[in-house]
């Protein structure tokens, strides 16, 4: 029972910054047709109705596309497509419609629900659909008339935000009207795009089979870039695979990421909890599409204190670091470089020049536990030596007590309390016993 608990603990301070983080944000989430299907259905509703009880303004839009065609195979009617887009004629548009509206009726249903020892117990979420979205038709193209296929002409934002606003949970479906009150079958997907775009969403996320997209090993790839996604999905249509949903999601989370939507994320509709896991822990599960990394290393500033604290702290509590106040690190700030990722602090060091001896200190290095595995140390090491030699600095120097031999192995040599610069060799605490390491710079 204790290992269950300090489980839960631990989970729930580290979601607690994504929390804070996201609180208020506008995420735009996409119900593939292949989602609604699944067994996991259920507890996605359910994790939904948690993002909207913390803070979270979603907008929701739902895919229909295997329901259709089964409608339209009970019905006896062939699939139609030119240029891997249904065409929507009269009797396969009053099927989508009847698909597409049963769809919504259930979805707000199971958001609707609030019954005790259930997860959306007490919510009372107000779900509103409308006529969000304008459309207008496809057209014609080498002759092929796409009848009621539509695209879109414009998202009514002011309107969506009002009811955002209010605390209501927006849904759309595939389906626009127009402003001859005729109504176009759209694709799922470009919604999603264009209204995360317009409303200007922190988020947009989708769902598919697979935890994401899969390398050449079947592993996950964690962060992709547009022009990457782009690639992926180029590749994957030479292979005939125009139509599967992960391709059709990484065309969109492309598109809005170059339109300003911050981040994109793909994640299984398979996995219990996928999106919670995702968005609200440092790695996530899934596959992120942005337009730079989640992670990124620069200099700290005044705002980065709260952060480089909550990282040194443990540290110091075992002695490894030498404690530094808050009104220390304010006077220091300029000194430190961190690593961030996704607005939270995973490590940190700080460069200390002595320009009359042609040296620097390297002080204060801290990375966060789930990452000490990795190569953000070198980062770290990278980056202050570039520093040290922009200032024209030939010797780059530490004091440890735990990290002798990674130090070692990074070329650092021991040296002597001497070897140290004069201020350094003053304030030097014979008490602490630190061993004493020293770097060659090169030019």
């Amino acid at each position: 029972m204790k290992e269950r608990t300090t489980e839960l603990v631990k989970g729930l301070r580290h979601s607690v910054p994504y929390i804070n983080a996201h609180q208020g944000k506008t995420f735009v989430i996409l119900l593939t047709g292949a989602t609604l299907k699944s067994n996991n259905y259920a507890n996605i509703i359910n994790d939904l109705g948690l993002l909207h009880s913390l803070g979270i303004k979603l907008v929701i839009i739902n895919g229909a596309r295997n329901q259709i065609d089964e409608a339209l195979q009970e019905q006896h009617i062939e699939p139609k497509y030119y240029k891997y887009t249904r065409i929507t004629d009269a009797k396969t548009l009053d099927i989508v419609k009847q698909v597409t509206g049963l769809l919504q009726l259930n979805i707000t249903a199971s958001l609707s629900m609030s019954l005790n020892n259930t997860p959306l117990q007490g919510s009372h979420i107000n779900v509103v659909s409308g006529n969000f979205v304008i459309a207008q038709p496809l057209g014609v193209d080498d002759g092929i008339d796409y009848c009621h296929t539509g695209k879109i002409r414009r998202i009514n934002c002011e309107a969506i935000m009002e009811q955002l606003n209010h605390g209501s949970i927006v849904l759309l479906g595939p389906v626009g009207v127009s402003v001859t009150g005729e109504s176009f079958n759209l694709s799922s997907e470009d919604v999603a795009a264009e209204v995360a775009i317009k409303l200007k969403a922190d988020k947009l996320i989708g769902f598919c089979a697979e935890q994401g997209i899969l390398d050449s090993n079947g592993n996950v790839i964690t962060d992709l870039f547009p022009a990457d996604a782009d690639q992926y999905v180029k590749m994957r249509e030479q292979n005939g695979q125009h139509l599967s949903s992960d391709i059709r999601f990484l065309r969109a989370a492309s598109r809005a990421c170059r339109n300003h939507v911050h981040r994109s994320h793909l994640v299984s509709y398979l996995v219990d909890g996928a999106i919670l896991q995702e968005i609200f822990s440092r790695d996530g599960i899934g596959t992120q599409v942005a337009m730079e990394h989640s992670e990124k290393i620069r200099k700290a500033t005044i705002d980065d204190i709260g952060g480089i604290l909550e990282l040194i702290k443990p540290l110091e509590e075992q002695g490894i670091l030498v404690r530094r106040s808050r009104e220390q690190l304010e006077m220091e700030i300029d000194k430190f470089t961190i690593i961030e990722r996704d607005n939270i602090t995973i490590g940190c060091a700080a460069l200390y020049p002595y320009f009359e001896e042609g040296m620097a200190e390297m002080a204060c290095v801290a990375i966060h536990p789930d990452y000490r595995s990795s190569a953000r140390g070198d980062m770290l090491l990278e980056k202050l030596v570039e520093q040290a030699q922009k200032m024209k600095l030939t010797k780059l120097f530490v004091l440890t007590t735990r990290s002798i031999h990674w130090f070692r192995e990074k070329g650092f040599i021991p040296a002597e309390v001497d070897n140290l610069p004069i201020k350094k060799k003053q304030l030097y605490n014979y008490q602490r016993n630190s061993k004493i390491l020293m770097l060659d710079i090169e030019h």
